[in-house]
């Protein structure tokens, strides 16, 4: 007989705001232990020396966190010049130096060639797996891991400010697998220098942004009274950019059980099933056949 799950049937999303220092595990437990919720997992790693808003799914949520992580991203990062570290980011200890300080002009200039499907090769320290191993604990152990170049997608690279000739603060609009600190790496090599990130904000995945974020603390609070699910947004928040379908409940309760039913005029591909505005299933449609792909046991 299979165990039952600890907890309360909590189903949704909430938008926290990751402080520096955490890292998006503890952020999980913390918001388990705040809401009591049985079940939780994020929408995407954040390093614990980045900051800024960590999608949690709570629940049945959880089935939709792959579409969260596929989602475009934005963050906001500050590079050093002058000074790469082991790590390519403040954790690190410094490895190479140079004099050269770009200025604002020849930074802007050198952006373009960074937008696009562009090849990066992902930091040394870094939760990529070489043979069945994580690169960074390669790299901490003195080894450099084999890693190769991969493509990434960016669309977007704009310098925010300079506030002095030794750091430069930037936004990019990426993809999923862009690592922020080889932007930075790389950057500061196409300008004749060296970099590593001071400081890293994400200012949004998929389709929610920092207008939704609330602190742990606040969470805490605002969960001890009457109406605790102000900040919790439904599952379909996660799924806007899959087309919905909505069915009749009988056409539901098949779905439920785990079989495929006709929906006339229904096309080709994956979406998200509802009835009555509810979450019922994603399934994949096939000439005009419905069959579930993960269904939500609300």
């Amino acid at each position: 007989m299979a165990r039952q799950r600890r907890g309360l049937p909590v189903h949704g999303w909430l938008i926290i705001d990751k402080p520096v220092g955490m890292t998006s595990t503890q952020v999980v437990g913390a918001v388990r232990r705040i809401t009591g919720a049985a079940k939780a997992g994020h929408g995407g790693t954040l390093d614990p020396l980045a900051s800024g808003i960590l999608p949690i799914a709570l629940g049945e949520a959880t089935k939709t966190v792959s579409y969260v992580m596929d989602g475009a991203k934005r963050y906001r990062f500050t590079v050093r010049w002058g000074e790469t570290t082991e790590t390519d980011d403040a954790e690190g200890p410094v490895v190479e130096q140079s004099a050269v300080r770009p200025e604002a002009a020849e930074i802007e200039g050198a952006l373009g060639a960074f937008i696009g499907d562009v090849e990066q090769l992902p930091p040394a320290y870094s939760a990529l797996k070489v043979g069945g191993a994580r690169a960074y604990d390669l790299a901490r152990r003195g080894e450099t891991p084999d890693l190769q170049p991969r493509s990434v997608r960016i669309d977007a690279l704009r310098l925010v400010e300079t506030p002095d000739a030794d750091h430069a603060s930037l936004e990019i609009d990426c993809g999923k697998g862009t690592y922020v600190r080889a932007v930075a790496r790389d950057l500061a090599r196409a300008l004749g220098t060296c970099g590593h990130v001071t400081a890293l904000r994400r200012l949004k995945v998929g389709g929610f942004s920092e207008d939704r974020a609330i602190s742990l603390d606040k969470l805490a609070t605002m969960w001890q009274f009457p109406a605790p699910n102000e900040h919790l947004l439904p599952i379909l928040t996660a799924l806007d950019d899959i087309p919905a379908l909505a069915i009749t409940e009988p056409q539901a309760d098949r779905l439920r059980h785990g079989q495929p039913v006709t929906v006339p005029g229904a096309a080709d591909g994956t979406v998200c099933v509802t009835t009555g505005g509810e979450p019922v299933a994603l399934a994949e449609v096939d000439r005009e056949k419905v069959r579930p792909l993960r269904v939500f046991n609300l």
